[in-house]
């Protein structure tokens, strides 16, 4: 549905490699076709479903490069003298568990689009 050059250019993301883009892309669209089918989904602009499926990739690029453990994560200790600094692995504010997931995955499409969930 959206390719790098929207992503870079509209969205203005940055954090996705351009070749590692179509998978988290296509993961976020997927995810956006399941709110779609239990939800009353509306895209208030033209470009809000390009723009939350951006949104939702870069969350799964996140959330996969956490679980991996890429990323200096926070720092845990730091030196002066002689310049020390140490990095935990993860970091202990975000919720990486399914239900956490879900959630940030949900918020990030409802930054661009109008997301009913009754009647």
């Amino acid at each position: 549905m959206v390719d790098y050059v929207f992503y870079t250019g509209n969205y203005l993301g940055g954090s996705i490699p351009k070749d590692e883009f179509p998978v988290f892309e296509k993961r976020a669209e997927s995810q956006l076709d399941r709110y779609k089918r239990i939800y009353t989904v509306n895209a208030p602009k033209e470009d809000s479903e390009g723009m939350a499926i951006c949104a939702i990739a870069d969350a799964l690029y996140y959330f996969d490069q956490a679980q991996n453990g890429c990323g200096s994560g926070s720092v845990a200790s730091a030196s002066i003298g002689s310049v020390s600094v140490s990095y935990s692995g993860t970091s202990n504010t975000v919720d990486l568990s399914a239900k956490g997931q879900a959630a940030e995955l949900y918020r990030c499409a409802s930054l661009y689009l109008d997301i009913y969930r009754g009647c």
